[in-house]
């Protein structure tokens, strides 16, 4: 009688592989923790990028609490420099899973101040500042009343600044480089684009867009090397948005699907619910429809639609189809609910857009 048959030798040695794996699942760990260190410690985290631009969603959620999406946060890179346009909470930590250094981000750009777009500013500045031994503070762009924002951010830090450096010295926390610098800027209905940012190949554009009671509210256009990509912010459908977009290779637009939030209206007013049916209610008339950004992306000749800013949350990806609603027989390009973690890179000298996620591929 044949005990070891061939398959059965292959079985026994895939399980004492196995049995020493776990035995020695410590040792696995600390080696990979290892690499996963080295890399994003590395000198240059964006070695594996293209030359070109590129949008990152380091934060697509809302005001409404969702466990899959970070608030209001979008990084660009123009080449190998980091920018950023908002930043909601747990984006600045979601900056570092992306391997996206807060240390590196060269300028901050808001699109107005509501609070979830504004509330990690306090621990992106600082982490920009202790992470990196910065020298200078970060300029922060944003309309009248940034330097407000800005201000109030540093001043609610000062104690844990002081502390910092206490700790750490001001060889490696300089005092110099603790927070940031506010740069206002005007750009209201009835007024121009006005270019805010122009340095070597980039230029980025900020014009008005439709939040009220909102004001500012300005969305972003950056231009790189023949690539271009526009940035909404919050907004209704916004005509000035739809200029800016003309022929850009990405948009970026918030989304508020009207079906499903009118799931949560009925449930808040079947439950009596107030304060929630008010708010789901009010905020129709200040956010853009999925169908509706779609038509703006057709008439500007938008190449790729991305919805970031995204309302309700959506627990499944099921939910994605009734989000979007008809949208995809308005615009014919492709569309993607944008997640934490994606990013769409344009390499500049071609027409190609290239689509990644940061948080599930880096490793």
């Amino acid at each position: 009688m044949r005990l070891f048959r061939p398959r059965n030798i292959v079985l026994a040695l895939v399980l004492a592989g196995g049995l020493g794996l776990w035995l020695n699942r410590g040792a696995v760990a600390s080696h990979m923790m290892g690499r996963i260190y080295e890399r994003a410690l590395g000198k240059d985290p964006f070695a594996d990028m293209p030359d070109g631009l590129s949008v990152a969603l380091c934060g697509s959620g809302s005001p409404m609490p969702d466990p899959t999406r970070a608030g209001p946060c979008t990084a660009v890179l123009a080449g190998h420099r980091l920018f950023v346009i908002d930043i909601g909470d747990g984006a600045t930590r979601n900056m570092s899973l992306m391997n996206l250094p807060p240390a590196k981000v060269e300028a901050i750009f808001l699109t107005h101040f509501h609070s979830d777009h504004i509330g990690g500013l306090g621990e992106l500045m600082l982490q920009r500042w202790a992470g990196g031994s910065s020298q200078a503070p970060v300029p922060v762009y944003g309309g009248p009343g940034v330097d407000q924002v800005v201000n109030g951010f540093m001043t609610a830090y000062d104690q844990d600044h002081g502390y910092r450096i206490a700790h750490h010295g001001p060889v490696i926390v300089p005092p110099t480089g603790f927070g940031g610098i506010p740069h206002p800027f005007d750009v209201r209905k009835g007024q121009p684009d006005r270019v805010v940012f122009q340095d070597k190949d980039l230029k980025v554009t900020a014009f008005p867009v439709e939040h009220q009671p909102v004001e500012p509210a300005v969305g972003y256009r950056f231009d790189y090397k023949g690539r271009s990509l526009v940035i909404s912010g919050d907004t209704a459908p916004s005509s000035r948005l739809e200029t800016a977009s003309k022929g850009v290779d990405l948009l970026v637009h918030e989304g508020l699907s009207p079906r499903l939030v009118g799931i949560q209206h009925a449930a808040a007013v079947k439950n009596g619910a107030k304060t929630i049916s008010a708010i789901t209610h009010d905020i129709l008339s200040y956010h853009t429809f999925p169908e509706d950004a779609a038509a703006i992306a057709q008439r500007a000749g938008v190449r790729q639609l991305l919805f970031t800013h995204v309302i309700p949350p959506l627990p499944m990806r099921a939910l994605e189809g009734p989000f979007l609603g008809r949208s995809r027989q308005i615009f014919h390009g492709p569309i993607q609910v944008g997640r934490d973690g994606d990013m769409i890179s344009l390499p500049v000298g071609s027409t190609e857009i290239r689509h990644t996620n940061r948080l599930h591929t880096f490793k």
